[in-house]
């Protein structure tokens, strides 16, 4: 077995391939338009915006101009297009402001004009833009019963884009007559285009009515301002047959799969042999990991369904449903969760983290977790079961120093796991 440094550095090393392989500035010369007849305007919404930004900088050859908004602390120096920072995952003032200055963006164009939208995951919260009657606290009290229902993206999303002027497609439709070609790097499982930061420049085709349905199956407790929102013709969206959307183009320029097989390529470099299960895994994070878990232990009980020494490698987007107070994200979450099941198996270790270096609102992208685990968490006098019940993932993994920081990685395609069986 692995010396316990080494298998972190190994583990690492995972993560580091799969953010490389998600680095905008390494894909997105591929994806641009033609230089059009008349201006060039950016416009980007999401935690990987300020870095996508930059490459297409370096990569344009005429004139352009635009602004995009990404949260605080990932902004990056840019000399033609301006770069905004605001909260995430709540939203703020600065995020109305960004709004603002993006709508100013698209304002007065021509059909000769291009107009390149770079988006990423967080952008939902990065672009606060509630409709008439309701207020940037209603919108925050709209995110903060989304985050904290257990529901999954896609019902998230069709309750956020029928509570704003900016999301389903909004966007782009104020810059008709000009031609949007959207730059998307996708954190969604399925890479639905108009699930990134609920589709700012890509309309679909779900309904007020989802988003209600939505509402009512996952119990959510919105602002009464909210609800009669929803409830009136004014919420309906842009449909995707919208004529001011005819000519637009949307392209995925990064997505989970690749960056799990460059993941994977980078195990069997170093000689471990590597699967990846899912780019898709969606579910509770705690119940998502006795899966995780069961199949773990399986490989090093019976070397089925794979042989070991394997990595088993996953990604997607889980969810939790809050019910204490304590401190962490989904991957934390996953984590202990997974930690308490795989107690006493010393040779399974494992890492998961989200790719844009940042879990739930802490400063840790993830953690690391093996079969000891637990029985550290109890030498420091730590319940790693009452911790996982009060929500507080992240206090287990500060106690025993298993916290993973990287900081920002400038991109985002979402949860990234991996589980070593020795």
């Amino acid at each position: 077995m692995l010396p316990p440094d080494e298998r972190r550095a190994f583990l690492t090393s995972l993560f580091d391939a799969a953010v490389t392989a998600a680095d905008p500035a390494k894909v997105i010369a591929a994806h641009l338009p033609p230089l059009p007849k008349g201006r060039t305007i950016v416009i980007g919404a999401g935690k990987g915006a300020a870095q996508m930004a930059k490459a297409l900088e370096n990569h344009w050859e005429g004139p352009l101009s635009g602004v995009v908004v990404t949260r605080y602390g990932f902004g990056v120096a840019c000399s033609r297009i301006e770069v905004l920072e605001a909260s995430h995952p709540v939203p703020d003032e600065a995020g109305l402001f960004a709004s603002r200055r993006l709508f100013k963006a698209v304002s007065n164009l021509t059909a000769d004009d291009l107009v390149i939208a770079l988006i990423s995951g967080g952008g939902s919260a990065l672009l606060p833009a509630p409709p008439e009657g309701m207020s940037l606290a209603d919108e925050i009290a709209v995110n903060t019963a989304l985050l904290s229902s257990g529901a999954p993206i896609s019902a998230m999303n069709a309750v956020r884009k029928h509570l704003s002027t900016i999301k389903g497609g909004r966007l782009a439709a104020a810059a008709y007559p000009a031609r949007v070609v959207s730059l998307i790097v996708s954190d969604i499982p399925g890479d639905d285009p108009a699930l990134v930061a609920s589709g700012p420049t890509v309309p679909d085709n779900i309904s007020r009515h989802d988003a209600l349905r939505a509402v009512e199956r996952h119990r959510l407790l919105l602002p009464p301002m909210a609800m009669r929102h929803l409830e009136s013709e004014e919420a309906t969206a842009p449909h995707p047959d919208d004529p001011r959307f005819a000519g637009n183009e949307v392209h995925i320029i990064e997505s989970a799969r690749v960056s799990l097989e460059a993941a994977a390529a980078e195990a069997r470099r170093r000689g471990i042999e590597a699967v990846v299960l899912s780019d898709a895994i969606q579910g509770e994070a705690r119940e998502i990991a006795h899966m995780h878990a069961a199949l773990a232990i399986e490989v090093a009980k019976r070397d089925a369904p794979f042989r070991k020494p394997v990595v088993m490698l996953s990604g997607g987007e889980t969810t939790v449903s809050l019910t204490g107070h304590g401190k962490g994200g989904r991957n934390s979450e996953f984590l202990l969760s997974l930690a308490i099941d795989l107690d006493g198996q010393p040779d399974i270790s494992a890492i998961a983290a989200d790719t844009d270096g940042i879990d739930g609102s802490q400063d840790n992208a993830g953690a690391f977790a093996d079969g000891t685990t637990v029985a550290r968490l109890a030498a420091n006098s730590v319940d790693a079961r009452a911790l996982l019940d009060g929500n507080d993932s992240w206090s287990a993994f500060f106690a025993i120093g298993d916290l993973f920081s990287p900081g920002p990685t400038g991109t985002n395609v979402n949860d990234f796991r991996a589980m070593l069986v020795e």
